[in-house]
């Protein structure tokens, strides 16, 4: 397959649409002969297209850098015949098309000639300073002479950590391997093959997640292209036999630009063509297209504000798809992606996909973080002070790329990190959650409380026994939501004790960091936790005389007063009472679901009052974790209030929760709040409350 049969990019282009075309660049290298006489016009390209970014850029270090380059690979020839310089500088004019920095370009037109060349990284930090140096050693492979299988591997590690630092070494790198992914047609089927696999796997997800879609459409269309040869020939044939689909787009987007003119609203209204794997997706999901499925309407403003401005006169003057609009305005995507999708219906019936940004977020869109340009550079006039640990902060690091920096460092070995690290970037959405202390963990979608420990403790969250979810107790299994804020209770809060991860526990870890450290503790402890001794057992209930409640009157003669056992009222509680069969009163607390439930059954309320006697019997149900002597330090919490227990019974324990239930004789009313302040005090219990259940009867 020749570099041109595998360019999806070759269907026709609407006029007006400012999307980068990225598919005529490398050709300006590759045109005419390969003497070195052509050569200077190659980068006379990158400085054109770099000055209508940056137009003060000091081009002296390109040239300087473009010479080095041709020097050292000069002799050189790539697989397709071509002079290899033709390679750098494809890679230097995509990232000069996206807007990329003189620093990044720099690195660019170097970034192979230590790997394939004499040049050293000395030579390169003496000639072009540091910050270029770093980021030519951070897109350099690692040897297989020295490294072997694991060298490409290790290679995306070494890559991924330079990254870490600085965020253009993976920009290089993405720009890199889609000039490669261009001229692949060279290679043999079977290495196509892998080389496509492992661009679909890993550097598709990175350009997602850094935000740089030029990118990402254009190599998702190659490697579909190479992986799904027929599929791609099909959905080639199928815009072919479309080309009239533009006019129906065509006539909305005129439609739009009168809307907005009568509104006077400055905007652009262009048409955006669907790229290959997007029209396979919309087939396979709507089945037979419309002629408007084969692209979508894009609206450029100049402010924000416009944007819903825009939203507004649309939905007006059009019948919107409601289930269609999403503001990732208000809500940006977590790889800096802002717009607002929107979906409208015309007289026809033709449904047209409408995206809604201004200018500064289209270019962002497009080419998510190279835009920022060198994003370690504070804007003019901003002065702040350096970090403490001599680090500098830097603004693109996502939650997603300190997350994999961090449970890299726990797999050495080369094969699990290559697995991890694919089943990290094959989340495809990620979520925010709060700690309790304010702090924030961004996470995958459908990660658990198991994922939030491991996330902000560690190898620490080992000790994890719980979690409370906006504020309600929660397993460590629960799913979290964006948004959701989670408290981790480790058990060095509640008492020393012997707690590990639980097998389980893989069940419900989504992330690689929480999967590599279960698994690890699990390997050196075969004998797992002492679960057992981690539980207290089911005791026999304990009794005790049962004692009457005279305390509670009512106004009846001959009226045998009850309290109700599903809310156990004591002084000074709000009471009343019910008559029952025998001539019994039963009396509960105003606010007890049996009072609603009597009341709607026209059951008349007997008025109730409290007595001169202060002795009382009380219902109290403890949540607890645990742990070992948990049963001997409650109930010796309890008798040192002076309460007697009158019942006592421990539900098996669940997710490593206990939940005991005593029914107590206190002397006075008026020591029920500390004795529960007692008992909350317990190590291991998390809550102490009345009893409040439906009763059977009143």
């Amino acid at each position: 397959m020749s570099a041109e049969a595998a360019n999806p990019g070759a269907h026709s282009r609407r006029r007006g649409r400012p999307r980068i075309d990225l598919r005529r660049l490398g050709r300006a290298a590759l045109l005419g002969p390969t003497t070195r006489d052509r050569l200077p016009d190659a980068i006379g390209h990158v400085a054109e297209a770099h000055r209508a970014h940056h137009p003060e850029a000091d081009l002296a270090i390109l040239h300087r850098a473009y010479v080095l380059a041709e020097s050292s690979h000069r002799g050189q020839f790539r697989k397709s015949g071509e002079a290899y310089i033709t390679h750098p500088l494809a890679v230097t004019l995509i990232l000069a098309e996206l807007g990329a920095e003189t620093t990044t370009l720099t690195a660019s037109l170097l970034h192979d000639t230590v790997e394939d060349t004499e040049v050293t990284l000395d030579q390169v930090r003496t000639e072009f300073g540091a910050e270029v140096c770093y980021l030519v050693d951070g897109v350099t492979k690692l040897e297989k002479v020295d490294y072997g299988a694991a060298a490409e591997p290790e290679t995306f590690r070494k890559m991924l950590v330079a990254t870490g630092n600085d965020v253009r070494v993976m920009s290089i790198k993405l720009a890199d391997r889609l000039h490669n992914m261009r001229t692949l047609g060279v290679m043999r089927p079977e290495k196509q093959v892998r080389i496509a696999n492992v661009t679909r796997d890993v550097l598709i997800p990175l350009a997602e997640r850094l935000g740089v879609q030029a990118l990402k459409t254009e190599l998702e269309d190659l490697v579909f292209a190479i992986l799904h040869p027929e599929e791609y020939e099909r959905t080639r044939a199928l815009i072919a036999d479309n080309a009239s689909a533009w006019d129906a787009l065509d006539t909305i987007a005129e439609k739009f630009r009168a809307v907005l003119r009568d509104a006077r609203i400055a905007a652009e209204v262009h048409i955006r063509p669907r790229h290959f794997v997007s029209v396979h997706r919309s087939r396979l999901k709507r089945g037979e297209l419309r002629g408007t499925d084969f692209g979508r309407l894009l609206v450029l403003v100049g402010e924000d504000a416009d944007c819903y401005g825009v939203l507004g006169e649309l939905h007006t003057c059009f019948t919107p798809v409601i289930s269609e609009f999403k503001d990732f305005i208000a809500a940006p995507k977590f790889n800096l992606y802002q717009s607002l999708h929107t979906a409208v219906a015309g007289p026809d019936g033709a449904v047209a996909e409408v995206l809604i940004r201004t200018h500064q977020m289209h270019k962002v869109a497009e080419a998510g973080v190279i835009a920022l340009g060198n994003p370690y550079v504070p804007p003019e006039g901003a002065a702040g002070p350096e970090p403490a640990d001599g680090e500098r902060a830097d603004p693109t690091r996502p939650g997603w790329l300190s997350r994999l920096l961090d449970w890299q460092q726990s797999t050495p070995d080369p094969d699990t990190f290559w697995t991890s690290l694919r089943a990290e970037l094959a989340q495809d959405r990620e979520i925010t959650v709060f700690r309790a202390d304010g702090g924030a963990l961004g996470l995958p979608a459908g990660a658990s409380c198991v994922d939030a420990a491991y996330a902000q403790y560690g190898e620490e969250a080992h000790a994890c026994i719980g979690a409370r979810v906006n504020g309600r107790l929660a397993t460590l299994s629960t799913v979290l939501s964006d948004g959701d804020t989670v408290h981790l209770l480790l058990a060095q809060d509640v008492q020393d004790t012997a707690s590990g991860p639980s097998p389980d526990w893989l069940d419900h870890a989504r992330t690689p960091a929480a999967r590599i450290a279960i698994t690890t503790w699990l390997a050196a402890h075969p004998e797992g936790t002492n679960v057992a001794a981690a539980a207290p057992r089911r005791p026999a209930p304990l009794t005790a005389d049962r004692r009457a409640a005279a305390n509670a009157v009512v106004d009846l003669p001959d009226a045998t007063v009850r309290l109700a056992g599903c809310c156990t009222p004591v002084p000074p509680d709000s009471v009343t009472g019910f008559a029952v069969r025998g001539g019994t009163v039963t009396v509960h607390r105003e606010e007890c679901p049996a009072v609603a439930r009597m009341k709607s059954l026209d059951r008349e309320p007997i008025p109730v009052r409290w007595g001169d006697a202060a002795e009382c019997r009380v219902t109290l149900i403890a949540e607890s974790f645990g742990r070992p002597r948990l049963l001997a330090d409650l109930t010796e919490a309890i008798a040192v209030e002076g309460a007697a227990i009158v019942s006592a019974t421990v539900e098996p324990p669940s997710q490593q929760r206990v939940r005991h239930t005593y029914t107590l004789q206190l002397p006075d009313a008026a020591g029920l709040p500390a004795l529960m302040r007692a008992m909350r005090d317990v190590p291991g219990v998390y809550d102490v409350s009345r009893a409040q259940h439906p009763a059977a009867t009143a």
